[in-house]
């Protein structure tokens, strides 16, 4: 990790393509960009109507020939023209004139651990369209671990999960680099459909697509747990009718609705540990676990991973800004790779009977006996 320190410091921008937002940061300047991965375009003309916010509000509300586009799914860019103007328009006249001026721009993009080449191909085709000449790539658990503040070049071990809106990566750490790591398409969409499919099967109601955040509906005050409102009103549109309807749902069913996605989270977290060392484990045990990523906010997520694997559990501080911060700290210095003292040369050895004499030793004696001989 310490030559992709080195390399990164050279790199003038990052950009963080996730499947619900896209972030950039650029070096000297910090965050500007972060708007959802979303543009709206015109299927007559092909130009583009609109970019993050206002076209994710345009979702489902759009005429026929309006249709709105997600270039990136589950980290991995899908449509590498789109990403590439969707990017331009987020970044403005500005900041990509300003982008231009620099001799030789590199920039540096945030892939998931287990990327296949095709999916790092397009990552760096896409920077490279906004003019990069050169293009870094960073793992995703490792910047969003910096970004957390882990002791990440240190040798102990900690555990981060990742919880994105397309899948949830878990990973153990230690010396800068990825002991064991895994990762489970469930993520914040999963357990979106899971409450859209509990509501069409149990109430015949369908939902629109602005309103399946499950922070609005059942799962507000203490989330997952039985503690939180026995029944909360739901708006949607009757199936049979097409009428507007609302109904009072119970939240015990829909925390069990919910609970069915995350199981696959608790294998992946089980998995992991079992692939770890012992001593690493240990670490863990006290240490506990790092959650970050946008459905990291989940409430009462933390307190089922906490019973479930019996480990303390915590949220990072603006846990959906880690990971750019991460590589942002990497681009501006912020980060010191772990430098160990090399070992002080041995000294040399006096002459012991039984051992072979050194070269000052045999230099000495052959020098005495040439005296011995000049006396005689």
């Amino acid at each position: 990790m310490t030559v992709r320190l080195d390399q990164l410091r050279r790199c003038h921008f990052a950009v963080d393509l996730g499947a619900a937002r896209t972030r950039v940061y650029v070096k000297g300047a910090g965050l500007v960009v972060d708007q959802p991965s979303a543009a709206a375009v015109n299927t007559r003309t092909g130009a583009l109507i609109a970019v993050g916010e206002f076209a994710e509000r345009m979702t489902g509300r759009t005429p026929s020939y309006i249709r709105v586009v997600r270039p990136v799914s589950g980290g991995t860019v899908v449509d590498i023209e789109m990403a590439q103007r969707m990017l331009r328009h987020l970044l403005g006249d500005k900041m990509r004139r300003a982008l231009r001026r620099k001799p030789r721009l590199r920039g540096a993009a945030c892939t998931p651990h287990d990327a296949d080449p095709l999916a790092q191909r397009a990552a760096i085709e896409t920077l490279v369209g906004l003019g990069a000449r050169h293009v870094e790539l960073v793992d995703t658990l490792i910047a969003a671990a910096v970004g957390c503040g882990l002791p990440v070049e240190q040798p102990e071990g900690m555990m981060i999960i990742i919880c994105g809106a397309a899948a949830t990566q878990v990973a153990v750490l230690s010396l800068g680099s990825i002991v064991t790591a895994e990762r489970i398409a469930v993520g914040g969409e999963a357990v979106d459909r899971a409450i859209v499919q509990h509501l069409r099967l149990e109430h015949e109601l369908l939902l629109p697509s602005q309103s399946v955040r499950p922070l609005q509906l059942a799962l507000s005050g203490n989330g997952l747990t039985p503690h939180g409102p026995a029944t909360t009103e739901i708006h949607g549109r009757d199936i049979a009718t097409g009428l507007a309807r609302s109904v009072r749902v119970d939240t015990a069913a829909v925390r069990d609705a919910i609970q069915t996605p995350l199981t696959g989270v608790l294998d992946g977290i089980g998995k992991v540990l079992r692939g770890c060392p012992p001593d690493l484990v240990a670490d863990l045990a006290d240490r506990g676990i790092i959650m970050v990523g946008g459905s990291a906010l989940l409430p009462g997520l933390d307190q089922m991973l906490r019973q479930a694997t019996g480990m303390p559990v915590n949220i990072a501080e603006r846990p959906e800004l880690c990971a750019i911060q991460g590589i942002g700290a990497m681009l501006e210095g912020r980060m010191e790779p772990l430098v160990l003292d090399p070992l002080a040369p041995d000294e040399p050895r006096d002459h012991q009977p039984g051992s072979a004499p050194s070269a000052p030793h045999r230099q000495e004696s052959a020098q005495r006996r040439a005296d011995e001989r000049a006396g005689q």
